[in-house]
């Protein structure tokens, strides 16, 4: 069979010039049928195809009028619906790094799902209130330099996350945790467990500003996790039941106690590109201009360039 793939995502990345991500369901979709010896690649206009898979993770992902040839077009993604999924056959193949052209970086998940079910993440309506193994490192990793764990909730999968944390400790590899731990559920049991991995980034989350039991969970562990601070990254959630005042203190606090704030914008499209949050998010996500601004305020009043 002649099968084509279609990551929308990522032509609309290319489109805007963005940074392109692999698309890990369509790496499992290839390597399954690679295993049956058919002939995958992404699409050409210009040729026919068997079947065609089309995916993209976005909502906001404009989707083009592709000349599609194909018996069979099956699409799938959250930026479709959030209730298609992979078959198990599929979802457990170990994806096929080829396609990206991928060298020593592995791709994947240990857990699914989160508790949390905060209203602005379709995490907990798409895998499940809770978090759950659904895979052994091995299922992804074979030996590559790099490791970038896709969990949402590691921390609350309580069975086994010490076992998992352990295979990646045993992995000697460099690990980023792109998707945020729970740092409510952060024991000093686990922090001396991730202490004994090679971290290359790890990401917390500080959304609310009157959530005080993660301000002080992160300042509890702040001097306990052996990480540089441009290690130690915190998403702060902005446009979304806070007022820029309180977005402000977070960042400014955060760089005060040894961590690197990351800032994101809840429905960002909807905003002007002079809106203030969208200068905050330049400001501080481009480390080069957060390190040399003393404050958003010399950056807003004094044009910097590298």
């Amino acid at each position: 069979m002649k099968i084509g793939l279609l990551d929308l995502d990522n032509l609309y990345k290319k489109m805007n010039r963005s940074k392109i991500f692999p698309n890990i369901p369509l790496m499992k979709i290839s390597q399954y049928h690679k295993n049956k010896k058919d002939n995958v690649e992404f699409v050409n206009n210009f040729y026919e195809y068997d079947i065609i898979y089309k995916s993209k993770i976005f909502t906001f992902t404009t989707e083009e009028k592709y000349c599609l040839q194909a018996d069979k077009i099956i699409q799938g993604g959250s930026g479709y619906d959030l209730k298609n999924k992979l078959p198990e056959y599929i979802y457990n193949q170990y994806p096929d790094y080829d396609l990206y052209n991928i060298k020593n970086i592995a791709y994947g998940e240990l857990t699914k799902g989160c508790p949390r079910n905060c209203s602005f993440c379709i995490v907990s309506e798409k895998d499940g209130k809770k978090s759950k193994k659904v895979a052994d490192l091995e299922n992804f990793w074979k030996g590559q330099k790099e490791i970038i764990l896709l969990d949402s909730n590691l921390l609350a999968c309580k069975e086994h996350r010490e076992d998992l944390l352990k295979q990646l400790i045993k992995s000697k590899a460099s690990v980023k945790f792109s998707q945020g731990i729970d740092i409510r559920l952060m024991t000093d049991k686990l922090c001396k467990l991730f202490n004994q991995i090679k971290i290359k980034r790890i990401y917390f989350a500080w959304d609310d500003p009157n959530d005080l039991f993660t301000k002080s969970k992160l300042l509890y562990f702040k001097d306990k996790l052996n990480l540089h601070y441009s290690k130690k990254a915190v998403y702060v959630l902005t446009n979304f039941n806070s007022k820029f005042e309180e977005d402000l203190y977070r960042v400014k606090w955060l760089k005060e106690n040894n961590y690197d704030p990351y800032v994101m914008i809840y429905n960002k499209d909807k905003l002007d590109k002079g809106h203030i949050l969208r200068k905050l998010q330049r400001y501080v996500n481009n480390k080069f201009i957060f390190r040399k601004a003393k404050s958003f305020k010399e950056y807003s009043t004094t044009p910097l360039t590298k």
